[in-house]
């Protein structure tokens, strides 16, 4: 299924699609297997507040060797005003044009974000998979607004990101560790992700499902993309890429690019 996206004129009108759109996803799993051969897309965007735009970034990668199969980039003005728990539409039209320039779609779209970790359970990851009907992931570097107790430390280690009954706001972490693999449930509330540690003894990453992806399976995704370094390959592929572009669109005010 590929839908339309619409930027609202409101924030209400904003939050209505959200609520619409969210009925369409789905975490079964029907994308590809973790390290099958596939192509795997990491997107990313960057921002110059001042000049009001965005730069955003495509790169698929083969998801047994890691090795760049494409790149493509789009740069705009940034479409819809920064508001909480809103951000996927100020993201969507550039993120949308970078991967409609890649040459093949991607078997699974990384996004640098949230997906169900979202107040709505629909972040960036579950809204572009609904749009374009492709299995997404969201990977986000801190936690949002959820809590969770330290994965072991160990890599493939995790906890359960869990949406807090109490009412407490903010990011916080519990006293004590979670079991090794995630056996031990911290709270009492939803959980909408998981702390994942992908490297020994360093910070985790908070992955949650956006669209056509299990839990478990976007773990395991997380980790056959993560072989080096904290962040999957994808994800710091598509960082560099749109920090490049949204550099190259400042210095040349007006352009779109492709990579």
């Amino acid at each position: 299924m590929h839908l339309h996206h619409i930027t609202p004129a409101t924030e209400d009108e904003a939050i209505a699609r959200q609520l619409t759109l969210r009925e369409h996803v789905s975490h079964e799993d029907s994308g590809p297997a973790p390290g099958a051969p596939a192509t795997v897309a990491g997107v990313d965007v960057a921002y110059d507040d001042e000049r009001g735009i965005v730069a955003a970034a495509a790169v698929t990668l083969d998801a047994r060797t890691l090795e760049v199969r494409e790149r493509a980039t789009a740069t705009g003005p940034v479409a819809f005003p920064y508001r909480p728990g809103l951000l996927a539409y100020r993201e969507l039209p550039a993120v949308l044009d970078a991967l409609g320039r890649l040459e093949t779609p991607p078997d699974l779209v990384v996004c640098d974000g949230y997906g169900t970790a979202h107040p709505r359970r629909f972040g960036l990851a579950a809204h572009l998979g609904v749009l374009t009907g492709l299995p997404a992931i969201g990977v986000a570097k801190n936690p949002f607004t959820f809590r969770h107790r330290p994965p072991g430390p160990e890599r493939g280690a995790w906890s359960p990101l869990v949406d807090d009954t109490d009412g407490t706001d903010g990011p916080q972490d519990t006293d004590g560790t979670a079991t090794a693999h995630g056996t031990e449930r911290a709270f009492h509330g939803e959980e909408v992700g998981r702390a994942l540690r992908t490297q020994p003894g360093v910070k985790p990453v908070f992955v949650s499902t956006g669209h056509r992806v299990s839990l478990p399976t976007a773990c395991a995704h997380v980790l056959n993309l993560a072989r080096r370094y904290r962040l999957p390959e994808t994800t710091r592929a598509a960082d560099r890429l749109c920090r490049d572009a949204l550099k190259a669109a400042t210095a040349h005010p007006g352009g779109t690019s492709r990579g």
